[in-house]
């Protein structure tokens, strides 16, 4: 294989390590095969013509030809010109999918759906990225700047992923990387000849000091990959590296415009609420007295997929200076506007603002953007509340029930996206709602009657210890155990009242806090809480309080019919402690921070996985998965143990199976100095070997005996007419093992068990299986015959 032929598929295997890290954000992942089955074309041709030759340029030129026609062959073939060509319908009908392609990804949080549109962007980048790097580093050989083109494919799936695992792709891309610097100076130095490159390898030849500089470039390699990815978990004053999650900052610039994405943005709810020591999170004044309804809202949650309530991708704007009335709130509901101050920790860092619903207006210094859907206020470019004081000016809104019950209908498309529920949502939800709300006038009553239920008459009960559940059946489970804390609450309530078409989503926050002396109010971790919010005409989004013992009733749902189970007076927030929490704490740093990073349960996180636990085959799979992991490391140990028994073993009683146990035996025996840092050299005979095997090694009398018989029954074996057996030679081995095991350090130790330089046969053995395969394919080919002279029979 020349060189040129290396690189270029090192360069298609680097494209598809950094292409990894796309894999997490759409769903299935099949685009990935045809990518691999495209991009193998692409490099073909590039090697193609660099084997006629062709110049650079035209090279490059046909490559991206080949891109094109791959690409109208797989999306285009309809509108094509023999279903290959492009013409001005396909390159239309690539500008139209590309378009759907933008939408989509606007449209979808991850991972997204494998649209036409999405699956082009992401195999033509693929092709794109990959036409770059073998240009850079094959076609006009210089493959370090091909790390940039990588580095951009991976930083835009780095953009776009939740941070889960940006880690494991950060390894592969960077694994892919280094493999091609490595492989780009192996060709270099190869063109040094005899002195850089080293003899050609041979079975058992001893290893020339020409892969010092190929060894040195790996280790060069593995200590800079180590030093990146360490350092910035390392160092304190830098607040993000490699390996932080994507996703901190939003928009552009400090105009208008813009998007903010469906990233976590959530505090860990059960872990904030399991705290053994209740940290402040803020402290704020407000001038009005009842702090009852002060709830900080952070998000809302208005994207419910079966699994998940996540965000949704909204447009963002600069911060206006008065927030514009919340929609669907009419003039005839009384309102009073509240001035809160609130002071953030600065350990919390926070990109959400926590604000009382709904806001109205905010003073606040820094880089910050507004989303006028949830009237939201996030930071922009990573900037997060840690240390930040500001003034919230916000709406006191004091509905009636009269107002809520006599609602009219929301307006269609509201009702229409906001009571979207999933066809896989179990059916014992809607079935639960209905039985609950029976007889239910209207949907202000179906609503006060599901927080009834789960508040009071339901048996439901509050424990921050229950886990949050996971898969289509959390919220079924829910229903069944009656055990949970705000998330539970919330989500349920919040998808029980879309089955019954009340528009609902799921607010994530703080309860109102803690009154000081001073008249400041306290919000600490335990204050986190999650609670649903309902949309009625002429009201607007309304807060509901399902979780028992948590926040207060609203007075809107209290009703002052006598017997009503529903009470009458707020629920304090501290009431929910009940002593010290069996569970883990949130580490200061992780709380700190960050919190929506945390690796803790999150509302968001709450409905990640399918059904009621892991499938068999994914159990299976990571069952095989660990054993690879443990078993690929020790291969080399236990080829080598193998090996070992097999050579001492037992053998045959004929002459010719005693002579070849004898040369076994010699093998080993070599093999086994080799372990221990003694090169093999096959040019000397059985005896100067045996002599310099006892040298090097510093081997004792008894030990240095054991070699020189081993090595005179194998001249036996090759010279003597009639060879005379030599009988206990396994045990003279074992012997010489001994005394080297005693004459060098544990590492030295160590490194012969787990990492035998013998077993460097294995690649060897394969390479020559290798060779032996495409001489034999060569051979089978059928040769061109010589044309005849003439007046000669062909």
């Amino acid at each position: 294989m020349s060189g040129r032929t290396r690189m270029a598929l090192c360069a298609a295997a680097a494209t598809l390590m950094a292409a990894c890290a796309l894999l997490p954000l759409v769903s299935p992942v099949t685009w990935y095969l045809q990518a691999i089955f495209l991009l193998a074309i692409q490099s073909g041709v590039g090697m193609a013509t660099r084997r006629v030759p062709l110049a650079r340029p035209l090279t490059v030129a046909a490559q991206a030809l080949a891109a094109l026609m791959l690409l109208t062959l797989t999306f285009a073939n309809q509108q094509a010109i023999f279903g290959v060509l492009p013409g001005p319908d396909a390159f239309r009908h690539f500008a139209d999918l590309l378009q759907a392609g933008a939408d989509d990804v606007s449209r979808y949080s991850t991972p997204a759906p494998l649209s036409d549109g999405i699956r082009l962007m992401l195999i033509g980048g693929v092709l794109i990225i990959g036409l770059a790097v073998e240009t850079l580093a094959v076609t006009f050989r210089s493959a370090a700047p091909a790390g940039l083109p990588l580095l951009a494919l991976y930083s835009v799936a780095a953009g776009l992923s939740d941070g889960g695992a940006d880690w494991l792709w950060f390894l592969i891309a960077a694994a892919g990387y280094l493999m091609l610097l490595l492989a780009e100076g192996r060709d270099r130095l190869s063109q040094w000849g005899r002195v850089f490159g080293g003899a050609p390898r041979t079975p058992g030849g001893e290893p020339s000091g020409a892969v010092a500089p190929i060894r040195t470039g790996r280790r060069i390699g593995v200590v800079a990959l180590g030093i990146a990815l360490v350092a910035p978990l390392a160092l304190p004053a830098m607040n993000s590296g490699l390996l932080d999650a994507a996703g901190a900052g939003v928009g552009s610039g400090t105009g208008s415009g813009g998007t903010i994405s469906a990233v976590n943005p959530l505090v860990s709810l059960r872990d904030s609420l399991n705290v053994d020591e209740d940290r402040e999170v803020m402290s704020l004044k407000t001038n009005t007295d009842d702090i009852s309804d002060l709830y900080l809202r952070i998000v809302s949650l208005d994207d419910f997929d079966g699994t998940t309530w996540q965000p949704s991708k909204r447009d963002i704007q600069a911060v206006p200076d008065r927030f514009p009335t919340p929609m669907g709130l009419g003039p005839d509901v009384r309102r009073a506007e509240v001035e809160t101050t609130i002071s953030a920790a600065d350990w919390y860092g926070q990109n959400w603002l926590p604000m009382p619903y709904p806001p109205s207006g905010v003073s606040i210094e820094g880089r910050w953007r507004y989303e006028p859907l949830g009237m939201t206020v996030v930071g922009d470019r990573r900037q997060t509340t840690r240390g930040a004081t500001y003034t919230v000016r916000s709406l006191d809104v004091q509905p009636t029930a009269e107002q809520l019950a006599g609602a009219p209908e929301p307006p269609t498309a509201l009702k229409r996206e906001f009571t979207e529920l999933p066809d896989s949502l179990p059916a014992v939800v809607s079935r639960t709602a209905r039985e609950v709300t029976k007889g239910s006038t209207s949907h202000y009553e179906q609503a006060v009657k599901l927080q009834e239920y789960f508040a009071v008459t339901g048996g439901f009960q509050y424990d921050t210890n229950v886990k949050v559940g996971s898969g289509r059946q959390a919220i079924a489970r829910f229903l069944r155990d009656k055990q949970g804390f705000c998330v539970h609450f919330s989500f349920a309530m919040a998808a029980m009242a879309r089955s019954l078409d009340i528009p609902a989503r799921v607010a994530v926050g703080f309860a109102p806090g803690t009154p000081q002396g001073d008249g400041v109010v306290s919000v600490g971790l335990k204050d986190a809480h999650a609670w649903p919010e309902l949309y009625f005409e002429g009201v607007g989004w309304t807060r509901f309080e399902p979780t028992p013992t948590r926040g207060s009733v609203p007075p809107y749902t209290q009703s002052d019919t006598p017997g009503s189970t529903l009470p009458d007076i707020a629920r304090p927030t501290q009431s929910a402690s009940t002593g010290p929490s069996a569970s883990p704490s949130t580490s200061e740093s992780c709380a700190g921070q960050n919190p929506e990073l945390c690796a803790s349960e999150s509302p968001q996180a709450a409905l990640t996985a399918d059904d009621d636990g892991p499938k068999w085959y994914t159990v299976l799979a990571w069952v095989l998965g660990g054993l690879a992991a443990l078993l690929i490391p020790l291969a080399p140990m236990l080829w080598r143990l193998r090996t070992r028994a097999t050579r001492l073993g037992a053998h045959g009683r004929t002459e010719a199976d005693v002579s070849l146990h004898t040369l076994a035996v010699w093998r080993e025996l070599t093999d086994l100095a080799w372990d221990f840092g003694i090169h093999p050299d096959d040019s000397q005979t059985p005896r100067k070997a045996a002599a310099r095997i006892v040298r090097l090694g510093h081997l004792d009398p008894p030990a240095a005996a054991s070699v020189h018989r081993v090595a005179d029954a194998v001249e036996q074996v090759l010279y003597a007419p009639s060879p005379r057996p030599s009988a206990g030679l396994a045990e003279e081995v074992r012997r010489v093992l001994s005394d080297l095991e005693a004459k060098v350090s544990w590492t030295t130790n160590l490194r012969a068990l787990l990492a035998p330089r013998s077993s460097v046969r294995v690649a060897w053995a394969v390479w020559d299986w290798w060779a032996a395969l495409k001489q034999r394919a060569a051979a089978a080919r059928p040769t061109l015959r010589k044309p005849s002279a003439p007046g000669q029979r062909g």
